[in-house]
């Protein structure tokens, strides 16, 4: 199921982020025609996009229009994915009456790290833009929490009538979390600390079994669990208050499989180029570094807001990587 999760997604935060891109245009259009001092560099983006008055910097006045334009724009991309979803993913597939499925063991829940790491990231993009809209902090921090179990529960609820799939209560465990995640550092530390992101590398794996992994580069890195990382990133300077570490710089943490080309079994055996090949599924945990790319020192508001996007990724960086019970490492790793 995650991977139209992570397909839905792409298409929630694009058009939603290009609304708050059409807007903070129009912000910095507006905010030259001020012959004002330069903002102090502590200000974030968020605030910056709140100041329609340069002078005052009232940035947290709730502004009404910007709210129903962030309210309309979700509500717009929340229905029409689903309609696409509907349409593309589920388009030929054998429907049945709604019922649930247990799949908390299958890939060896790289399924659920997706399903974490989405609710997580809609919820995040969803306060920002509820803060940019003049939402005090404990309001924006519920509005993302709700709209990021609120998607995630209609895309659960379109799978629970699918023959294959079904209502699985563990997906909604991993996006509950997911979403707690955020919700819990927003109301605790006003910020997040704590960063999950995720990378990507073509694995060797999709070739014996492409119907499932996928044929194409788009399809294996939706189907490929093989090739996905999912990481949690943090930077000790985030708790020190006086401290020399760069809040920039993170420590990294990451999850991953290899060898699973079957749901279910972690021994598959398939027939490749008449030779009979059979391969063992493990964990895969990974240490590396990373960056929080929020907190660059970056004056420039409309530049520190396009550089924060790239928080959805993980940096390749050397890694340390643990599979089974083997080590070993990257110098690069994505």
């Amino acid at each position: 199921m995650s991977n139209f999760i992570t397909f839905a997604f792409v298409i929630y935060k694009s058009v939603i982020f290009f609304i708050c891109c059409s807007s903070f245009w129009g912000q910095t259009q507006r905010a030259t025609s001020y012959d004002s001092p330069p903002l102090p560099d502590t200000l974030s983006y968020t605030e910056f996009l709140l100041a329609d008055d340069l002078e005052s910097q009232a940035v947290h006045s709730f502004r009404k229009g910007r709210t129903i334009g962030v309210s309309t724009g979700i509500g717009v991309v929340w229905a029409g994915s689903m309609i696409g979803l509907s349409q593309v993913w589920y388009k030929g597939m054998e429907k049945t009456p709604w019922h649930t499925f247990d799949d908390s063991r299958e890939w060896l829940q790289m399924d659920k790290a997706g399903h974490l790491y989405t609710a997580n990231k809609i919820g995040i993009l969803t306060g920002d833009l509820y803060q940019w809209a003049g939402w005090k902090n404990q309001s924006a921090a519920w509005m993302g929490f709700g709209v990021g179990m609120g998607y995630m529960l209609t895309l659960e609820c379109l799978d629970a009538s699918g023959k294959e799939w079904g209502f699985s209560w563990s997906d909604v465990g991993a996006n509950t979390l997911g979403a707690s995640m955020y919700l819990a550092q927003q109301l605790g530390w006003k910020e997040q600390r704590f960063l999950m992101k995720f990378s990507y590398t073509n694995s060797p794996y999709a070739k014996y079994r492409p119907e499932a992994l996928g044929k194409t580069f788009p399809e294996r890195l939706l189907k490929d669990y093989n090739g996905q990382t999912y990481w949690m990133s943090v930077s000790p300077g985030t708790f020190m208050k006086n401290g020399k570490f760069p809040k920039w710089l993170c420590f990294s943490v990451g999850y991953s499989i290899d060898g699973k080309l079957h749901g279910s079994d972690n021994v598959y055996t398939v027939e490749h180029n008449g030779e009979s090949l059979t391969f063992h599924a493990q964990r895969q945990f990974l240490f590396s570094m990373d960056i929080d790319f929020s907190r660059l020192p970056i004056k420039k508001p409309w530049l520190k807001a396009i550089v924060k996007q790239f928080n959805y990724l993980k940096l390749p960086f050397p890694a340390i990587v643990i599979t089974g019970n083997k080590w070993g490492g990257s110098w690069l790793y994505f």
